[in-house]
């Protein structure tokens, strides 16, 4: 046996969708039901464990074989779920811990590394596979997977014959995959690849420990809160549900403020006029609709035992660029703090003081959402080592476009917001210093333009709110494009690049970007090696009837289907993709020195030290040590440590 590739069906009391895998499998009423697996590509068996039968030794050797690839689709569901019913059932095959990682594929994230989505059933459509997933599926797991509201459930007895419908249905599955790894076989991952999922992996197994206690705190707190306040609004409006947008805009109507909706910005522009009560319903409106606690509560239900949170972190989130994802607490979007005192707010909290942390920092729910970060804390004798690369992208895209004075600015230290507002306007910007009201213009221009941006890009990034005029904004396009002539050009030699690839078949290079036509893909080579794949890339006609680059893929309604490129968007994700291989890179030499990462967002690491173990200074000089292919890149990163998480 070389190859066994494995499908799962399961029950569990715990909810997978909100508490993860991890927590999933440790709930004691957690039980496999059925195990579907192929041997070397054969047609599927499955072990109908609900009904009494065993896991062969056969197959049972072969999960803590290293000569064994174990395969599945989402692995990282069957890897947790098996090593959990190992531990219980056969303990001195496991221990404690959990199956190792590098002995397992997941055809999920190779699917998502060649751009298709991350759903069998997805993959095997968008694949056109000769055998697809059986719809029955969905209603099949719900009957028999899932307890229903009395926590009751469904055994194979109590409906024999749609049980033999999921043991067929499981059986099908594995087929599905078997299929999909020969097709997928034909493009495959880099080994490279394979031991950052493995590294990925094993963050995700160990997990970062949350402070239950002052998230526990954190919920009662807001709710408490939020019941004085609703009470507040109730008496001021006399609405049964002030929460209600239909009563409350009739209610402010009634009294002169007449609003399209209650967005934030809408009510937020109500209030630079809004006197009296209609000012106070307004900032109530604003804190009850602030939800400043799902997190907190995300924490609580995804800690296990050990008030460790696992499973936080998607490899291949963004197939794409192949960026990691967030999961279950998505800690990609944690709110910042800025708060000088965060200590003392933290500790209120965590004591259960919620009167006087209303009292010292109003209003409750901004607090509470700063607070957020510190529920993330270290091991016990341990602290956080925090490292992270500073202004990375902007770093990469001066490296690939050539920008000298770009880079020089970089190995100098310097602010690249004062010093793209100084080569726009024509006039020393310094922070603190002169012109420094055209650092802000600098900055906005910046995070919009980089990749082809222009007016309509500045508007979303919040231009006109922060005082910059409409008319304004087609010239700060100009001045920023003519301030950064090589990365413009860059982004018409990529799409020209990439025409000439699709239409020709023929490869093509631009400086370390390399393109190749293959198997009806579009390949995208980055200066690490790695490949980004655009399915069915072809030329096809964009809404102005001009010929655009086109690609199959997930649009942004989550379907499948024909998706829209251009130069500019390339640029993007070939820099957001050697930034994500910049991270892995470092998570690596991190890892290999012995550290332990326990969580990472975007392009930044945290690392659970040992009291009297590594220093700031020698987590950031591993995170800066480049890779051979980085040469003449300024690569920089800050770091700090602390008590909890926090942002520094």
């Amino acid at each position: 046996m070389k190859h066994l590739s494995i499908d799962l069906e399961t029950f569990s009391a715990t909810d997978l969708a909100k508490a993860g895998v991890y927590r999933y499998a440790e709930d004691p009423a957690f039980q496999i039901l059925l195990f579907g697996y192929s041997i070397d590509g054969a047609l599927a068996r499955v072990i109908d464990l609900a009904s009494g039968e065993q896991i062969p030794d056969e197959i049972l050797a072969a999960l803590t074989d290293a000569g064994v690839v174990k395969s599945a689709f989402n692995a990282a569901f069957e890897r947790i779920c098996l090593s959990a019913h190992l531990r219980r059932h056969h303990p001195d095959l496991l221990g404690e811990g959990f199956l190792d990682p590098a002995q397992w594929h997941c055809t999920m994230v190779w699917a998502a590394s060649l751009g298709l989505p991350m759903s069998l059933d997805g993959v095997a459509k968008a694949l056109r596979l000769d055998v697809q997933k059986d719809q029955a599926g969905k209603r099949l797991i719900r009957h028999f997977t899932i307890p229903d509201k009395d926590g009751g459930r469904v055994g194979p007895g109590d409906d024999p014959v749609a049980w033999m419908e999921f043991v067929s249905y499981n059986q099908a599955d594995v087929d599905v995959e078997v299929a999909l790894g020969r097709r997928l076989a034909k493009h495959p991952m880099p080994e490279s690849e394979w031991a950052t999922y493995a590294l990925d992996q094993r963050i995700n197994d160990r997990g970062v420990r949350i402070d239950t206690v002052l998230a526990a705190n954190a919920v009662t707190a807001d709710t408490a809160h939020r019941e004085t306040r609703l009470a507040r609004a109730q008496q001021l409006t006399g609405l049964d549900n002030p929460n209600s947008p239909v009563q409350l805009k009739e209610w402010l109507a009634a009294r002169g403020c007449k609003l399209e909706s209650l967005t934030k910005a809408e009510v937020e522009q109500a209030l630079t006029t809004a006197t009296g009560d209609v000012a106070e319903v307004l900032r109530l409106r604003q804190e009850l609709a602030k939800s400043s606690v799902k997190k907190y509560q995300a924490m609580l239900t995804v800690a296990g035992s050990d008030e460790r949170a696992r499973g936080l972190i998607q490899y291949m989130g963004a197939g794409r660029t192949g960026r990691f994802a967030g999961r279950l607490i998505q800690v990609q979007n944690l709110p910042r703090n800025h708060m000088s005192d965060l200590a003392t707010a933290r500790k209120l909290l965590r004591d259960g003081d919620s009167q006087t942390l209303e009292l010292l920092y109003d209003p409750l729910p901004d607090t509470l959402s700063q607070l957020i970060r510190t529920a993330f804390i270290p091991s016990q004798g341990c602290r956080f080592i925090v490292a992270d690369f500073s202004a990375i992208e902007a770093r990469v895209i001066a490296w690939l476009a050539g920008e000298t004075w770009r880079l020089d600015l970089f190995r100098q230290g310097g602010d690249i917001y004062c010093q793209s507002a100084t080569q726009m306007f024509g006039v020393p910007v310094a922070k603190h210093g002169p012109n420094a009201d055209l650092r802000q213009k600098g900055k906005i221009a910046e995070l919009a333009c980089g990749f082809g941006g222009s007016t309509g890009a500045l508007k979303n990034m919040g231009a006109l709110n922060m005082g910059l005029a409409e008319e304004d904004l087609p010239g700060l396009v100009d001045a920023w494009r003519q301030a950064n002539p090589a990365i413009v050009s860059l982004w018409w030699d990529i799409e020209s690049a990439a025409v000439q690839t699709i239409t020709t078949r023929q490869p093509t290079m631009t400086g370390t970007i390399s393109m190749r036509y293959a198997s009806g893909c579009l390949f995208i080579r980055l200066p690490s090696g790695r490949e980004l794949t655009y399915p069915r890339a072809r030329i096809g006609q964009n809404k102005f009837g001009r010929d655009s680059i086109v690609f199959d893929g997930v649009d942004q309604t989550r379907k499948w289907g024909p998706v829209e490129t251009y130069g500019g968007k390339l640029t993007e994700n070939i820099v957001q993709a050697t930034a994500r291989d910049l991270l892995a890179h470092a998570m690596h030499a991190i890892d290999a020195a012995g550290h332990r990462i326990v969580m990472h967002i975007h392009d930044e690491a945290v690392i659970d030290e040992p009291a009297g173990g590594a220093s700031v200074d020698e987590i950031v000089a591993l995170m800066t040590k480049g890779p051979a292919w980085t040469d003449g890149l300024p690569l920089n990163a800050d770091g700090y440590e602390c008590a909890f998480y926090m942002k520094d």
